[in-house]
């Protein structure tokens, strides 16, 4: 017999989410948990989520990050659904594995253009519209760009990934402070390793076992160990939480 999911902890009833590089992964179990938790969710991805959309009510829309119009459509397709978005999970993020020397510049670019350009340009169209709406007034503005713990140690092949998501760490502190007087607040979320359907084959190869056994506590993030964190940066409960980063990697980055 299944179990059935644990409480949740922070209500999101009467409030809008879109979540970028929601077709899969952990961008689409946010979808889920904001949907459990009562919200209305926009999920955006350039391969349309749409059986995603279906299961939990919400709305599924095509998105690009890196593409600006892409980026005004989907908010303009929420707002005509479910009126303004107050909650940003922007998730979006691509790699591209090799040696630095190696990497070729349709790779490099890709990587910027989805983990920096496109956490910048979701972030900003949401803080237009919610200025437009009255954020200053109602204080209900959340935005949570998803790093990585790979911003806080060196590695092998992934230098230029590893780069984008410190650059959103900074990027979260920047924009807290420029919009921290129009009730919009703005945070970083740096998971470690964490089991989705697009690594869950990974970690089951001799590699992969391996990368598990060598982390401190021999083992990976549980799937819902980001749940509550996210939560509540989305909820009014952190009304006085701006410009903050939050590592969840059972120490792996230690």
């Amino acid at each position: 017999m299944e179990e059935s999911p644990a409480p949740l902890s922070f209500s999101l009833a009467g409030r809008t989410v879109l979540v970028t590089g929601a077709s899969a992964g952990i961008g689409a179990g946010f979808a889920r948990l904001c949907a459990r938790a009562g919200a209305s969710v926009v999920a955006g991805a350039r391969r349309v989520p749409a059986a995603l959309a279906e299961e939990i009510g919400g709305l599924a829309v095509q998105l690009d990050v890196a593409d600006e119009a892409s980026v005004v459509a989907a908010y303009d397709a929420a707002e005509a659904r479910f009126g303004t978005v107050d909650g940003i999970i922007a998730n979006a993020g691509v790699g591209t594995g090799g040696h630095a020397t190696a990497v070729p510049m349709s790779g490099l670019q890709g990587v910027l253009n989805t983990n920096l350009l496109g956490v910048y340009l979701t972030a900003r169209e949401g803080a237009k519209r919610l200025i437009a709406a009255g954020s200053r007034d109602h204080q209900r503005g959340r935005v949570v760009l998803i790093g990585s713990t790979t911003a806080l140690r060196t590695g092998m092949g992934d230098s230029l990934y590893a780069a984008t998501k410190a650059g959103i760490e900074h990027l979260a502190r920047n924009l807290a402070r420029e919009w921290i007087r129009q009730g919009i607040n703005v945070n970083c979320l740096h998971p470690g390793m964490i089991p989705s359907e697009a690594n869950a084959d990974w970690f089951k190869t001799e590699r992969g076992r391996d990368n598990i056994a060598a982390q401190h506590r021999r083992r990976i993030l549980a799937p819902d160990a980001l749940d509550d964190m996210l939560l509540y940066l989305l909820s009014d409960r952190s009304a006085q939480v701006t410009g903050a980063t939050f590592t969840i990697d059972d120490g792996q980055s230690l």
